[in-house]
């Protein structure tokens, strides 16, 4: 009896829960955006999210991937480049993802900024980057970090811990503590967008979304009500929320 009390009372209410967005007075209007097109805006929204002590980890991303039948899976990774090109994450090119993103390039990337109210929506293709790009990366990271990629077979199925426990030492006792970790089965892949979305939170709920893409649809052109012409080939528009 005294179980199901306590499980009553820790039970959440999720259809209460909200939180409080954007004022009106903080609406988030195209007039903002100083070049129209996408990677100056990020830029300038992901320093904000690194000036904001609340938020841990700005480069933190969610990963969509889908199998060659459209199944889907997500996750999350960090963000460790962005350029013109595109977005650069690292992995295990034997881990789940990177064998969706070998049957199927098409992936999706999300961040979500809660003290900001603002999330990033990236639509686009993942291509891998050279090795000689992965190595150099590789070899900047800790060199904890650097024999733990060694010592993982990434989504594989393993014993139990002391599997990799056993593998992590034995890789440290070959080694030794100044010999360079060579490089696993792991590297960078670049995601090359298509289409990029700005989110900004509304306390009223009629919240902002603001999305540049590269491709037109059939019989689409740009009118400047709905489909507004930017820079570098990108267009954008308004969408409802």
């Amino acid at each position: 009896m005294r179980l199901l009390s306590l499980r009553r009372m820790s039970f959440v209410d999720l259809a209460s829960l909200r939180i409080k967005y954007k004022s009106e007075k903080e609406i988030f209007l195209e007039s903002s955006i100083e070049r129209k097109e996408p990677f100056g805006l990020f830029r300038k929204w992901l320093q904000e999210a690194c000036d904001t002590p609340e938020i841990i980890e700005p480069n933190a991303m969610c990963l969509a991937t889908a199998t060659k039948e459209a199944v889907p899976s997500a996750r999350f990774v960090l963000l460790k480049d962005v350029t013109e090109e595109g977005f650069t994450f690292f992995t295990n090119y034997e881990s789940r993802k990177a064998a969706e993103v070998a049957e199927n390039a098409n992936v999706a990337l999300a961040f979500y900024w809660l003290p900001l109210r603002r999330s990033v929506r990236i639509e686009g293709v993942a291509e891998r980057i050279s090795r000689e790009a992965s190595e150099s990366y590789f070899h900047t990271r800790p060199r904890a970090s650097q024999i733990g990629a060694l010592a993982s077979p990434q989504s594989q199925p393993i014993p139990n811990r002391e599997f990799l426990d056993k593998k992590e030492k034995a890789i440290k006792e070959e080694l030794g503590p100044d010999n360079v970790v060579p490089l696993p089965n792991w590297g960078g892949y670049l995601v090359r967008p298509r289409a990029i979305e700005f989110w900004q939170g509304q306390t009223n709920r009629l919240h902002d979304r603001i999305r540049f893409r590269k491709d037109l649809k059939d019989g689409e052109s740009v009118d400047g009500t709905l489909l507004h012409q930017g820079e570098d080939g990108w267009v954008y528009e308004r969408l409802a929320p």
